[in-house]
């Protein structure tokens, strides 16, 4: 069991780190070319559910539901982005 959760710890890292170079790209380009809202959402629902699944399936406070977090909050600045950059297009 160890071993699966290091694994799951392994692929929200992975995740985790392509989000800081997306949000930079969002915040220069300050476009929304080559982004899918409904892609930044379908992100989000599964951050959520990863989030449920570590409070509902792991014994007490697992610190992988940070990981979890920092991940959902990074996908919620793009987001924001992404309606930002829209707003920026129609002017």
């Amino acid at each position: 069991m160890v071993i699966g959760k290091l694994f799951e710890a392994l692929m929200v890292v992975c995740f985790g780190l392509a989000w800081p170079a997306s949000i930079y790209k969002s915040w220069k380009s300050r476009s929304t070319g080559g982004k899918s809202l409904s892609f930044l959402i379908i992100i989000l629902i599964g951050y959520a559910a990863g989030i449920l699944h570590v409070i509902l399936d792991y014994d007490g406070f697992n610190w992988i539901i940070i990981l979890y977090g920092m991940n959902a909050i990074m996908v919620g600045i793009d987001t924001c982005l992404y309606f930002r950059n829209k707003r920026l297009e129609t002017r």
